[in-house]
């Protein structure tokens, strides 16, 4: 949706394929919000026509938690929407320029802001947190919630057609130059037929799943070559509503959620989070061969795993109100479009059909707001003529610090396999101070307001370097923190 949002001040029209169905919603929405756009300017930049699939993955064989929330239930094309999504703050900063007002929007629409560490109770490689003054915020609702705001904003612009219910099967064209997509549409009424949809330009945003790489090389390109690491981790999450008080949804509450955070010597991981209705999602992770089960009373068992029985006392208490949904395909996945090759022009992938993390680090939608920024200011570039391989290149760019995070750190887990997994001479020296940031991030206000900037995309890793915080971590203690679960907000500054 946002790639079609930058795409229709360059394109005369610009359509989006969607596996899902939401146009009735769609419709309706924008009937509501015409009198506030009749003034919307509508007048195309250019008379290339745009064919955007927008994300939609095959539907996973998962239980599904459905959102209690109108309009806001998991999409069977998105299996993973019934998991955590957070939105990190460069993200939010991203969004904000391409859609003014946006966050501002989410905020009225009841989207939970968790300020971090505040509002968390959290724990990694061996300490609790500090609970001190905020230093970034992320939002916690529902995937599902912010897909409809983003929607609702992108398709008020008359130049953008969403058709829904269709699925992509192929590329127009040859090894030299694509020229549209092959179309299906889908659902019980569908007859199966094919129909060609003619384009100047074709983006790839269909997700996880995408199915590109075959369909360039039916019409003679070069599939990318692809960089990958796979810890074998998977997931599982439910929805429960607090009943004890130890959790709220707003910063009335003494806390919004919990997070213990997996690492080489204690590989189990949760997160609870608060929802836009009232709820909390919780989920586990494990790695291979000790995943996280989808039977309920397994579930609330494998809390036991944890290295401190505050979450499984929590859940115990707490009333279940879905099944347990999982998750699997979890591989870090980066596809080189920006190598040579025999690349078609008028072809490009972004967002997680380029680049693809392992989701608890959470960075799936900040990153695909940042590559829409990219994507704008590589098309705006008076300097230079934006061609295909200029554009992806800047694509991949926009991914680059979220891929060096995840898969620095997946790197590093038992297990861990794929071509893009053996630990370089380079990675052993950075690991070495990396693991000094972790160890004082708990407790060092300094130390840890660098390590979230950098961890939310707002800042450069080289935010880490900065001269008072090397300092704090090649010379300074890891100063204490809290020998128990802190349910309180501590009272020192950040």
């Amino acid at each position: 949706m946002l790639a079609a949002h930058v795409l229709a001040g360059h394109a005369q029209r610009v359509t989006i394929v969607e596996r899902d169905r939401f146009r009735a919603e769609a419709e309706a929405e924008a009937e509501a919000d015409a009198d506030a756009d009749a003034d919307a300017d509508a007048e195309a930049a250019h008379d290339a026509e745009a064919a955007l699939e927008a994300e939609a993955e095959a539907a996973h064989d998962a239980g599904a938690a459905e959102s209690t929330l109108a309009g806001t239930a998991p999409r069977p094309g998105v299996p993973q929407s019934r998991h955590p999504h957070v939105l990190l703050e460069g993200g939010q900063l991203a969004l904000e320029t391409l859609l003014p007002g946006f966050m501002e929007e989410l905020l009225a629409a009841g989207a939970p802001r968790v300020g971090m560490p505040e509002d968390i109770v959290q724990w990694q490689s061996g300490r609790w947190f500090r609970r001190v003054t905020a230093s970034t915020h992320i939002h916690t609702g529902s995937r599902a919630q912010i897909e409809r705001l983003i929607r609702r904003r992108v398709l008020a612009n008359p130049s953008v057609t969403l058709v829904d219910g269709t699925e992509t099967v192929g590329l127009l064209g040859d090894a030299s130059r694509v020229r549209g997509v092959l179309l299906r549409e889908r659902g019980d009424g569908a007859r199966g037929e094919q129909r060609e949809l003619a384009a100047d330009l074709v983006i790839d945003a269909s997700g996880r799943g995408t199915k590109a790489p075959r369909w360039l090389t039916a019409v003679g390109a070069e599939a990318p070559h692809e960089e990958t690491i796979d810890t074998g981790l998977a997931y599982a999450s439910r929805v429960y509503r607090d009943t004890t008080g130890t959790l709220g949804t707003d910063a009335s509450a003494a806390a919004l959620g919990f997070y213990v955070v997996p690492n080489p010597d204690q590989p189990y991981g949760v997160v609870v989070l608060p929802l836009e209705d009232g709820t909390h999602l919780a989920t586990f992770s494990g790695l291979r061969g000790d995943e996280p089960p989808t039977d309920g009373e397994e579930f609330e068992t494998y809390a036991k795993r944890l290295p401190h029985p505050v979450v499984h006392r929590w859940m115990r208490d707490a009333e279940p109100l879905s099944p347990v949904s999982g998750f699997r395909r979890t591989a870090n996945v980066r596809r080189r479009y920006d190598l040579p090759g025999r690349r078609p022009a008028g072809f490009l992938a972004t967002g997680d059909a380029l680049c693809t993390f392992n989701p608890i680090y959470g960075q799936g939608m900040a990153v695909a707001a940042l590559s829409a920024v990219a994507l704008r200011d590589a098309l705006a570039d008076p300097r230079r003529t934006p061609t295909t391989r200029r554009v992806q290149k800047a694509l991949l760019a926009a991914s680059r610090q979220a891929w060096d995070i995840s898969a620095g750190a997946d790197r590093k887990m038992p297990g861990a396999v794929g071509n893009a997994a053996v630990v370089r001479p380079a990675d052993r020296v950075a690991g070495w101070y990396l693991r000094r940031v972790q160890e004082r991030t708990p407790g060092d206000p300094v130390v840890g307001r660098a390590f979230r900037s950098a961890l939310t995309l707002k800042e450069p890793l080289s935010a880490l370097f900065a001269p008072k915080v090397a300092r704090a971590v090649l010379f300074g203690p890891a100063l204490p923190t809290p020998e128990e679960p802190p349910l309180t907000r501590d009272a020192g500054d950040a």
